[in-house]
């Protein structure tokens, strides 16, 4: 009887061991911190409303840490206004395929989403709009080369990237640039 009660006592500790390793091994619960990783796509609106440079609208996609570059050209106001190869500046001035002087505007979108969801965004805004002539001599010969509006301005802010979030910034021109911003 001995040997029995030893038998069984060895299945039972046997049985109560693994019982104890399978409980030592069992893995923890998931737990969801929040239905979009911060550092998932964020669909996002610029829209532009500006007396000098005008109205437009673009909708990208980016991620968190990454910056995101884009242009627009518009004929000018004033109707196409050629310019001459010798004026002054002329690198600097946007053209179109047959030289003649465009809007245009540059902005750079950067966005770092925190913990809590907001976006901390750095927009570099960059405009360029001819609003008419003037003469000028370069080289002892007269040309009519275009004055210009320009604007190159960089804003900090923070938004809520959570479905239409919205955040209007208004340029030191008056521009104003509504970003609206939602998680894929």
């Amino acid at each position: 009887m001995n040997r029995r009660s030893n038998a069984l006592r060895a299945v039972i500790a046997a049985v109560l061991a693994s019982g104890a390793l399978a409980t030592a091994h069992a893995t923890p619960g998931i737990r969801v911190l929040s239905e979009a990783p911060n550092d998932g796509p964020i669909k996002y609106t610029v829209k532009m409303t500006s007396k000098t440079f005008g109205n437009e609208q673009e909708t990208r996609t980016i991620r968190s840490g990454e910056s995101d570059d884009f242009t627009w050209q518009a004929s000018a106001a004033k109707g196409a206004q050629p310019v001459p190869d010798g004026c002054p500046q002329l690198s600097s001035i946007p053209r179109s395929a047959d030289g003649a002087a465009v809007r245009q505007v540059q902005i750079r979108f950067a966005p770092v989403v925190a913990d809590n969801g907001s976006a901390n965004v750095q927009l570099s805004f960059r405009g360029y709009a001819p609003k008419g002539t003037s003469k000028v001599t370069v080289a002892g010969k007269a040309l009519q080369c275009p004055v210009d509006s320009r604007v190159s301005q960089i804003v900090r802010f923070t938004m809520p990237t959570s479905n239409g979030s919205k955040k209007t910034v208004t340029l030191d021109d008056g521009t104003q640039l509504a970003i609206t911003a939602s998680r894929k």
